[in-house]
């Protein structure tokens, strides 16, 4: 217990196979998905792991059938409505990354609203990334540098990591400790790209309905074996 990652995030993936392959329809395997994540958030919590990011809309979801789009917005509203109260009475604050001005409207309200409420809890942050990309976050960082360049509020000189890592969506938020991608897949796909320069990754070929508890301890037990040097001997 002297040595859980303060920041534990997953790629919540194989949602649609998981479902595929038992003849239901991808959104049931969305749907499934969400009891993994109470599950998840849970164990997280007792383990004292201080931030739980989990991966899930990218920017490049939109690509998917407008079906299936529709069908995770109304799931993400559903999710919103039930748990908040929740999330809230269990100390948890939420914590939205990504573009979510791109959301419809009523979704917007949903995460404000839901955000607000759990805004001064100081358990686990629950970090939901919407829309999220991980190249368009770094480009949205540097814009913003650039406009506060023109505008004198900063120098050229004072521009370092430090300074960068103010402008991103995780800017109160330490970086990942431990970055999980379940599904079989070995790719990050655009996932936290700068925060993770140093995480340590964990692959595994569960899919996210079936990734449970006990599954994660695997992950965090196989995290605590590492050596991480930071670049040092």
């Amino acid at each position: 217990m002297n040595n859980i990652p303060r920041h534990v995030a997953i790629v919540m993936d194989g949602n649609g196979r998981w479902a595929q392959k038992r003849g239901l329809s991808r959104s049931a395997g969305h749907r499934a998905g969400v009891e993994t994540i109470r599950n998840v958030l849970k164990t997280c919590k007792k383990l004292g792991i201080e931030v739980l990011t989990l991966f899930a809309f990218s920017t490049e979801n939109w690509k998917r059938p407008k079906s299936e789009v529709d069908g995770l917005m109304a799931l993400l509203v559903e999710y919103l409505k039930k748990e908040t109260k929740e999330l809230n009475e269990s100390n948890v604050r939420l914590k939205i990354i990504g573009d979510i001005s791109k959301l419809p409207m009523h979704i917007q309200q949903e995460i404000h609203n839901s955000t607000q409420l759990t805004k001064d809890n100081d358990g686990i942050v629950l970090n939901l990334a919407i829309n999220y990309g991980g190249r368009a976050e770094i480009l949205r960082a540097v814009k913003k540098i650039a406009n506060d360049v023109c505008l004198g509020k900063i120098s050229q000189q004072q521009i370092n990591e430090e300074l960068f890592s103010k402008y991103l969506y995780t800017h109160d938020l330490p970086d990942p400790d431990l970055i999980i991608r379940p599904s079989g897949e070995y790719r990050i796909s655009n996932f936290l790209l700068y925060q993770m320069a140093y995480s340590e990754l964990w692959f595994s070929k569960i899919m996210w309905p079936d990734f449970s508890s006990r599954v994660l301890l695997r992950a965090i037990k196989d995290y605590q074996k590492r050596d991480r040097r930071f670049g040092a001997v």
